[in-house]
């Protein structure tokens, strides 16, 4: 959706392929905050080691400086993620220590010190894996996302940041909970990439054939006054229906209204939900759907694997 937003929006024409181009660079700069966010979190959990070391270096140490708890450093799932190729060799491509704000990242590991959380964390002498996760989860969902300076320099540093947060926290979480399941190269998944691209395709190239299920539709509305991304979100919604025969309409219609509620105006998602609900009643009477189970296909490609968050 945004995408084709972005793309409405430029004064000339495009060549048949730089729609997909600019899709991917969505994409690729969406792969790109959630490798810094994940780099973000693993360098404040990683911090005790450097704290410890800075600590023990002063002039005259403390007992406590002497004996900094480095627990953490350790934390098992941690260096899962740490020693992951893909990650290692994205770190290397993309140099996210370049824009790291350290200030911050030592900011947060004090409030983390200071958290009960983390004094239950060290306190513990064994190693136990829902507690690894347990505090990698707090850092993230209780010291990281509520902060506002850590918010304010992921806007700065990421002009995509508003648009994607939802889908990063979502990254991170399934990260936290099954870190090898996560491809730092590829965040989003051959059978997604194939999914967007074609349905980007689609939606420009068949505009026009599209627009003719909406226009009716729109009654005393003036197609023209229609805010530009509820015509966008219904255009793309219609191309579900016809042309993509595994996703059923309800999935098409709750996700395009989501999607609408949460970019475009107060009334769209009551506003599209209308029309699409409307041409896909239309559409069922007439026998132009042909939609099939996708249990039974052979590829299986059940809806929600093509729901890879709102990017692009």
């Amino acid at each position: 959706m945004q995408t084709v937003y972005t793309l409405s929006t430029l004064e000339q024409d495009l060549k048949p392929d730089e729609s997909v181009k600019f899709l991917k660079k969505h994409f690729d700069q969406s792969k790109e905050l959630f490798l810094y966010t994940t780099y973000f979190l693993t360098e404040v959990a990683g911090y005790a080691e450097k704290d410890a070391y800075i600590r023990s270096g002063k002039h005259l140490p403390t007992k406590e400086d002497l004996n900094v708890n480095t627990k953490i450093a350790g934390n098992e799932l941690l260096w899962k993620i740490r020693e992951d190729s893909s990650y290692q060799h994205e770190l290397g491509r993309a140099k996210p220590e370049r824009r790291i704000d350290k200030e911050l990242v030592r900011k947060i590991y004090q409030q983390l010190m200071e958290s009960t959380e983390y004094k239950q964390y060290i306190s513990a002498q064994e190693r136990d894996s829902k507690q690894e996760k347990a505090i990698l989860e707090f850092i993230f969902d209780d010291l990281l996302l509520p902060n506002e300076v850590f918010v304010s320099h992921m806007e700065e540093s990421f002009m995509n940041w508003d648009d994607d947060a939802d889908m990063i926290i979502q990254l991170m979480h399934g990260l936290l909970q099954k870190p090898t399941a996560i491809n730092f190269a590829e965040v989003i998944s051959p059978d997604k990439w194939e999914f967007a691209k074609t349905l980007i395709t689609t939606v420009l190239e068949k505009k026009d054939h599209l627009e003719t299920f909406i226009v009716p539709k729109l009654k005393n509305w003036d197609a023209e006054r229609i805010a530009a991304l509820d015509m966008i979100i219904m255009r793309m919604g219609v191309a579900e229906f016809l042309y993509f025969e595994t996703i059923p309409p309800k999935v098409t219609i709750n996700e395009y209204i989501d999607i609408a509620k949460e970019y475009s105006t107060q009334q769209s998602g009551q506003f599209v939900n209308g029309i699409l609900d409307n041409i896909h009643k239309e559409l069922a009477q007439q026998g132009q759907l042909h939609k099939t189970d996708f249990k039974k296909t052979k590829l299986n490609p059940a809806p929600e694997n093509y729901r890879g968050g709102q990017a692009g």
